[in-house]
């Protein structure tokens, strides 16, 4: 007999069971939206507090910066009266000549016009002679003006030193012109200027060997000096 029971098919697939579990995959959840928000202001506030920093600290720099300044214009100005009150003490002479209408032909010292000539901390002795009172180097300047000329003398004009009122003279500066070179008004100046060390109790004065061949006339002949 032929067995109709026995096939050589695969047996059906058996059904799943209800009751069995199967794993579901499910999608990872999405941020919430507050979390978003808290974000989002915090990058704003640091951008914000980070502008605030930048703009403070240009405001201190400037502030900074115009302080400095204004101490330094400060200091300057302070300096600067300083050094102009301490010039405006330093000792100084500007001595005017003593006008004269007639005058012999002999040597001599200047006469200087004492109520219109400027003096600080210098004292005057004789009407020709400058005393020294504060020690120090000192710029000594002179200008002799000739109206009249004397072919048998030079026109010379010589400043003379001497240690104290009985000291003996010695020329420590000399200044020649001559008339000769000038075609137009018959007049010379013979100027110099020099640094000279003096002690207090020197006396100056302004020697010419002829004293009617100066010209006396306002801002002509002149001599001065200030301590550098």
């Amino acid at each position: 007999m032929i067995n109709t029971y026995q096939t050589s098919l695969p047996a059906p697939p058996v059904p799943p069971r209800l009751n069995r579990s199967h794993p579901v995959f499910m999608p990872a959840p999405l941020p919430s939206q507050g979390n978003s928000k808290t974000l989002i202001r915090f990058l704003v506030g640091a951008v914000l507090l980070h502008l605030l920093l930048s703009v403070g600290g240009f405001i201190y720099l400037y502030h900074l910066h115009q302080m400095d300044k204004f101490h330094s214009a400060e200091g300057k100005a302070a300096f600067l009266s300083s050094e102009k009150q301490r010039t405006s003490y330093k000792p100084m002479a500007r001595m005017i000549v003593q006008q004269k209408s007639e005058l012999k032909s002999i040597s001599g010292y200047l006469e200087w016009d004492i109520h219109h000539s400027d003096l600080r901390a210098i004292n005057y002795y004789r009407n020709s002679w400058l005393t020294i009172m504060e020690p120090g180097d000192y710029y000594v300047f002179s200008r002799v003006t000739f109206s009249k000329g004397n072919s048998e003398i030079p026109l010379v004009s010589m400043v003379k030193k001497r240690e104290n009122e009985t000291g003996a003279e010695m020329t420590v500066m000399q200044a020649f012109c001559s008339l000769e070179t000038h075609s137009g008004p018959r007049s010379c100046t013979a100027t110099q200027g020099e640094v000279i060390t003096l002690k207090k109790g020197n006396q100056l004065s302004v020697w010419v060997q002829d004293l009617s061949l100066v010209d006396y006339n306002e801002g002509a002949t002149a001599f001065g000096m200030y301590r550098i």
